[in-house]
C-alpha cells in the first residue's frame, strides 16, 4: 500500500478514535477491513501510530499574545489568553468541554438532573488531591462555586451562576445543586474556566490566593503579565495528561517578536499568528501552523448609555456602514467569515441561519442618520492591536468604508499595554474580542445580559433578558430554537455592537510539539488545555 494512503487512512482513524486513544484492536480492524494483511496492519500500528503516542518529559516553551500587569490569580477575573490557560494547567472543573464540544466528566465523575432541569447532583470523583496533599471534596467544591456568588463577588461568572438558590453537600462526595429555574446547559455551565475548584479555607471560603490547585501541573512563579512557571504535578490522576515536566509561558503581545521567539527556537509554541506573515512562516518546515474554525469573534462595542449610541438608529447606521467581507480579506487574510451583529457562530447549535445579513449600505446608513435627526456623524474609535492583531487596521478600514454615509470615523490608536484596564469598557467606541461560548445562553449571559459585568456595550433590552430566562429553561429544542432566534434577532438590530467577522484559531508550533488532533475550538490553542493535552517529541 503506498506509504501517504496508508498515512491518510492513519489519520482518518485516529481522527474516529479520538486521536492517540484509538485501540491497537479498533486499529487492526479498520486496516484489515482496507484489505491489508495482519502483518502489513501490525507493522503500520508500530511505525504510524504509536510514533504519535505522547512522550514524557521536557520543558515546553509558550509565547502569548496576552497578559497584562492587572493579571490576577483570581479565576474570576480571568480574561485574557495568558490567564486561562495558567488556571486550566493549574486546575480542573466539575467537567470539560472535549474537543468534540461536549460536555464530559472532570471532577464530577457522574451527574444527574431533576425532571425539569432545577436541580442538579454531581458525583465528586474521590482520591483527588490538591497540590498542597489535601483531598478534595464536597465542601471545596461548593467554596469554589460560592467564590462567584453573592452581592459583593466582582466576577465574571457571577451572571452564568446568578441561578443557583442552594448549593449543598450531601455526604463527603455529593454536591446538590438547586436553580431558581430549569438549566439545561448547567453542565457545561460549571466548565467554564471561571470556575475551576480550588481548596477551601478554614471559614468556607475558596482559597485563591496560594495559586494551590489539583490540575496537571504546580505553579512555581507567576509574574503579572510577563511570566509563568510551572512544574509537573507527580500526582496527578489523570495517567494520559500532563505529560511536560515543566512548562514556560511568556507574554509578548507584539506579533512579530512572538514569531521570532518561535522561528528563533526560543518558544515551542505561540497563539495569534500574525496572518500578515503567516504564509511565510509556513515555508519554515520546522514549523507547523494550525487553523481552527470555531467561536471566536471580533467586535466593536458601543456604550449603549452614551450620546450617540444611545439612539437606535445611529447605532444601525453604523452597522450599515462597515463592509464586513472586505476586512476578513484583509485583516483576517480569508482566515474567517462574515459576522452579523450577534456573537453566535454558524457551527454552534441554535444558529440564527435565516436571520437576514446586515449588508454593508451607505444610503441605507444616511437613511438611518436622518432617522436620528442627522446629517452626518463623528465618532471617536479608540483600538489597539491588543484587541486582536489587525484591530487598527480593521479600524482604519472602517472609517473608509463609512465615509460614503457622512460619518466621520475618528480612529484613536492606544497603547497595547493597559488597554483592557484602560480603554475597554471605558472608552465609548472600542474594539473587541471574544472567544465565545460553547452554548448560546452562557455567550448571552456572560456579555450581554443586563448589568453583568462583561457587558461591553452595556447593552439593555427588557425582551431579550426575557428571552434568555425562557431559553435557559425550554427542554424542548424546536422551541428554545425559536426563542434563540429571536434574542440573536433584537441584538442584530437593536444591539450596541458590530460584530464584523468571525475568525479561526490560528497557532503555530514547532515541529518538535506532538498533540492529539482535533484540537477543540471552544478557546485557542486546544481549548486553552494544550499544557495538559501536548507533548513533546524530543
Amino acid at each position: 500500500m503506498n506509504e501517504k494512503v496508508a498515512q491518510g487512512i492513519v489519520s482518518g482513524l485516529l481522527k474516529q478514535g479520538r486521536s492517540n486513544r484509538i485501540s491497537r484492536r479498533e486499529f487492526m480492524q479498520g486496516m484489515i477491513a482496507t484489505g491489508m494483511t495482519v502483518a502489513s496492519a501490525s507493522s503500520l500500528w508500530s511505525t504510524q501510530v504509536m510514533a504519535q503516542s505522547p512522550k514524557k518529559g521536557g520543558h515546553f516553551r509558550v509565547a502569548k499574545g496576552h497578559g497584562g500587569t492587572t493579571d490576577t490569580l483570581d479565576p474570576g477575573h480571568h480574561e485574557n489568553g495568558f490567564t486561562i490557560a495558567m488556571v486550566q494547567g493549574v486546575n480542573n472543573y466539575l467537567t470539560e468541554v472535549d474537543a468534540a464540544g461536549g460536555v464530559v466528566p472532570e471532577i464530577a465523575e457522574s451527574w444527574e438532573a431533576s425532571e425539569d432541569a432545577s436541580t442538579w447532583t454531581f458525583k465528586i470523583r474521590e482520591g483527588v488531591t490538591f497540590h498542597n496533599g489535601k483531598d478534595l471534596t464536597a465542601e471545596d467544591v461548593i467554596a469554589s462555586i460560592n467564590h462567584h456568588r453573592g452581592e459583593a463577588t466582582q466576577s465574571a461568572a457571577k451572571p452564568i451562576l446568578a441561578d443557583i438558590s442552594e448549593i449543598k453537600a450531601d455526604g463527603s462526595h455529593t454536591v446538590v445543586v438547586s436553580l431558581n429555574g430549569g438549566n439545561a446547559d448547567f453542565p457545561f455551565i460549571v466548565s467554564d474556566y471561571h470556575i475551576p475548584i480550588k481548596p477551601a479555607n478554614a471559614d468556607g471560603t475558596m482559597d485563591w490566593e496560594s495559586g494551590v490547585g489539583c490540575g496537571a501541573y504546580v505553579m512555581k512563579k507567576f509574574d503579572p503579565g510577563v511570566r509563568l512557571d510551572l512544574e509537573k504535578n507527580p500526582d496527578y490522576w489523570k495517567s494520559d495528561r500532563g505529560h511536560f515536566d515543566s512548562i514556560e509561558q511568556i507574554a509578548i503581545t507584539d506579533p512579530a517578536s512572538r514569531t521570532n521567539a518561535l522561528v528563533s527556537g526560543e518558544a515551542d509554541a505561540i497563539d495569534r499568528v500574525d496572518l500578515k506573515t503567516v504564509g511565510l512562516l509556513s515555508r519554515n518546515s520546522a514549523i507547523k501552523i494550525h487553523q481552527v474554525q470555531g467561536t471566536l469573534h471580533y467586535t466593536f462595542p458601543m456604550n449603549m448609555g452614551v450620546a450617540p449610541f444611545d439612539n437606535v438608529d445611529v447605532r444601525r447606521a453604523l452597522k450599515h456602514a462597515i463592509n464586513r467581507q472586505e476586512i476578513v480579506d484583509k485583516v483576517l487574510q480569508g482566515y474567517g467569515s462574515i459576522g452579523n451583529d450577534h456573537p453566535i457562530g454558524p457551527g454552534q447549535q441554535f444558529y440564527a441561519k435565516d436571520l437576514p445579513q446586515t449588508p454593508y449600505d451607505p444610503d441605507k446608513a444616511k437613511a438611518f442618520l436622518k432617522s436620528a435627526g442627522m446629517d452626518s456623524l463623528t465618532v471617536d474609535f479608540n483600538v489597539a492591536d491588543a484587541a486582536f492583531a489587525g484591530a487598527v487596521d480593521a479600524a482604519v478600514l472602517y472609517a473608509e468604508h463609512a465615509k460614503p454615509a457622512g460619518i466621520n470615523i475618528n480612529v484613536v490608536r492606544e497603547p497595547n499595554d493597559g488597554y483592557w484596564g484602560n480603554v475597554w469598557m471605558k472608552k465609548p467606541f472600542v474594539a473587541s474580542y471574544w472567544s465565545g461560548r460553547p452554548t448560546v445562553d452562557w455567550m448571552f449571559a456572560t456579555a450581554y445580559a443586563s448589568g453583568v459585568p462583561w457587558n461591553e456595550s452595556f447593552f439593555e433590552h427588557e425582551r431579550f433578558n426575557e428571552l434568555l430566562v425562557l431559553g435557559r429553561a425550554e427542554l424542548d429544542e424546536a422551541k428554545r430554537g425559536e426563542i434563540y432566534y429571536e434574542a440573536q434577532k433584537i441584538m442584530n438590530d437593536e444591539g450596541a455592537s458590530v460584530v464584523p467577522m468571525f475568525a479561526a484559531y490560528v497557532f503555530a508550533t514547532s515541529d518538535k510539539v506532538g498533540y492529539a488532533e482535533p484540537f477543540s475550538s471552544v478557546w485557542d490553542m486546544d481549548g486553552e488545555r494544550a499544557f495538559e493535552r501536548w507533548w513533546l517529541n524530543s
